[in-house]
């Protein structure tokens, strides 16, 4: 067992305004390119000191004798979580499945920096309650999603992961479901969600079919999936576009083309690349996310 003070790693993304400053340089140059474009720099401003002022006071509630840690989204692939790590995400619910993917068994607070405006089913907390939430830190299990490709790599999603084309095209390949049907297809790709990702991309995708199956809840080990747009052809089928998958079952894909990609909760750039003949089993990951309730 570890002796080390448990670290509070604080994670956030950079706010609008800081990524407008980015790009052109100066308030004034911002401020003209929202105006132009009917927006006005003061809600922006008004956002940026929200998720300020939320820093700040998690900062201040976290106990004085922990170690402490800052880092941005986009340096998530990089960073080395502990075992003592008690992660503390700032921002909107997707944050919170940004980081899942990083972790093994850590607690996750979600924060929301402006109550009311986001959702709120995975940033439960407002910044003025981090300090109960520490002391207590009672969790939720919530299920994830993992991609294994057959050279040993693996990705892990708390929302759903994608297999598809790198340019959103035509994707081909071949699937296997867990009681051994099989089809070639061409589709705009795969999604695999769950009981998490259930509201968001898997719940559109299944607003627009007949007879979708039931979406999972998010403590359930299971996980659903669907095929966008298979295209029926003398080559490729649309027969086997939906279902859902168990604890131990297994959905599998080959690649027949190049550039096939799996990426998870819309981080594109954290992917894994499939080659020709490569394959992808896709289900229920054994790891799950301890969201702090």
């Amino acid at each position: 067992m570890s002796t080390l003070a448990p670290r509070a790693v604080v994670v956030s993304r950079r706010s609008e305004l800081d990524e407008l400053l980015a790009r052109h340089g100066t308030r004034a140059a911002a401020d003209y390119y929202l105006r132009q474009r009917g927006r006005d720099l003061d809600e922006v401003a008004r956002r940026h000191a929200a998720l300020q002022a939320a820093l700040t006071t998690v900062g201040a509630a976290v106990p004085a004798d922990w170690r402490r840690g800052h880092i941005d989204r986009e340096d998530l692939p990089r960073f080395l979580f502990g075992p003592e790590d008690v992660v503390i995400a700032v921002g909107q619910d997707g944050l919170v499945a940004n980081v899942a993917k990083y972790l093994d068994g850590q607690p996750v607070i979600g924060v929301d920096p402006e109550p009311g405006r986001n959702p709120g089913v995975l940033v439960r907390h407002e910044a003025s309650s981090l300090g109960r939430a520490l002391r207590s830190r009672a969790t939720q299990e919530r299920t994830m999603v993992s991609a294994r490709l057959d050279d040993g790599q693996e990705l892990l999603g708390l929302n759903e992961v994608y297999f598809g084309h790198v340019g959103h095209q035509s994707a081909r390949y071949t699937i296997t479901t867990p009681d051994g049907q099989g089809e070639r297809q061409s589709s705009s790709g795969v999604v695999v969600g769950t009981g998490t990702g259930a509201t968001g991309w898997c719940s559109s995708i299944a607003l627009e079919r007949a007879d979708p199956p039931e979406l999972p809840e998010p403590q359930a080990a299971e996980v659903c999936w669907f095929v966008r747009e298979a295209w029926p052809s003398p080559a490729t089928g649309a027969t086997l576009t939906a279902g859902r998958l168990t604890r131990d079952e297994r959905l599998e894909l080959a690649c027949e083309g190049e550039r096939l990609v799996v990426f998870a909760d819309g981080l594109e750039a954290d992917r894994l690349e499939l080659a020709w003949g490569q394959r992808v089993s896709i289900g229920v990951a054994q790891r799950r996310l301890n969201l702090v309730v």
